[in-house]
This record gives structure tokens, C-alpha cells and sequence, in this order.
């Protein structure tokens, strides 16, 4: 998959005001952090509220609506970020298209232990399990 997902999802370089095209960028992306706007990015890309994107970070609604457009997020917050972003590129590039992806998202999957892959994202070992299925649908294998 190609990192430049990540980028548009989270609004592009005149957002992040850097492109992502390797996992070195991801790294000072995190250390320098993602910029609220990227977030809103990110939410309207999931069709989420900032409730709904919060309750999938360690930071709580209320911070993110006190945070300026350009105000940056610490390390953790910004990792938990990219990551859901960079699952979102992926999911969207399996399906072919975000509707049917985001309409994955939310239903139970066996693979999954039943879980929606949402409920997952909140946690980077979660975020590995939808990734790793996500690689298993790509390459036609089935849980």
C-alpha cells in the first residue's frame, strides 16, 4: 500500500506540511505530532464526530475541541492516529472503495472473535489484528 493514503486521509502535505513516503516519515510525523486538522481529516474520512474518533484515542473529546487547527498532538496520541489512519488507506485500498469498507468496520467478524474491526482500533494490538485480517481478505484467504 502507498503511504501517500495516509497522506490524503489525513488531509495532505499542506496539512502535515510533510509527505509520508516511508515509515521514517511516519516516525517524525509522531515525534513532531499530527495537527488537529489532520484529525478532522481522519474523522470526516470515517464519517466519525470527534466523540466518536476520541473514544478511539487517549485524549478525550474535550481536548480535541480546545486544540486549535494547527495544535499538535503528543507522540501517543499522534501514533494512535496514524495508525487508524494508515488502517483506513489500507481498508479503503482492499475494498475498493471507503462505503463498503466502512460498512466492514462496523459489522461482527469471525476472525475477529466477533468484534467489529471499529471496536479493535483503540488499541495498536487491535490495530495489528484488523491490519493482519484486512492482509488475509487482500490476498484471498479466509478466516
Amino acid at each position: 500500500m502507498e503511504l501517500s493514503g495516509v497522506t490524503a486521509i489525513l488531509g495532505g502535505e499542506e496539512i502535515l506540511h510533510k509527505k509520508i513516503s516511508n515509515q521514517m516519515d511516519l516516525i517524525e510525523l509522531s515525534q513532531t505530532g499530527i495537527p488537529k486538522d489532520a484529525l478532522v481529516n481522519l474523522a470526516k474520512h470515517l464519517s466519525f464526530t470527534i466523540r466518536q474518533i476520541a473514544q478511539l484515542l487517549p485524549v478525550t473529546a474535550r481536548t480535541i475541541q480546545r486544540y486549535t487547527g494547527k495544535k499538535q498532538f503528543n507522540r501517543v496520541v499522534s501514533e494512535q492516529i496514524l495508525h487508524i489512519a494508515f488502517v483506513a488507506a489500507k481498508g479503503t485500498e482492499v475494498f475498493g472503495e471507503k462505503a463498503r469498507f466502512l460498512s466492514w468496520m462496523n459489522h461482527p467478524n469471525k476472525a475477529l472473535a466477533n468484534k467489529t474491526p471499529l471496536s479493535l482500533l483503540s488499541s495498536r494490538f487491535g490495530v495489528e489484528m484488523v491490519l493482519d485480517e484486512l492482509g488475509r481478505m487482500e490476498y484471498g484467504v479466509l478466516s
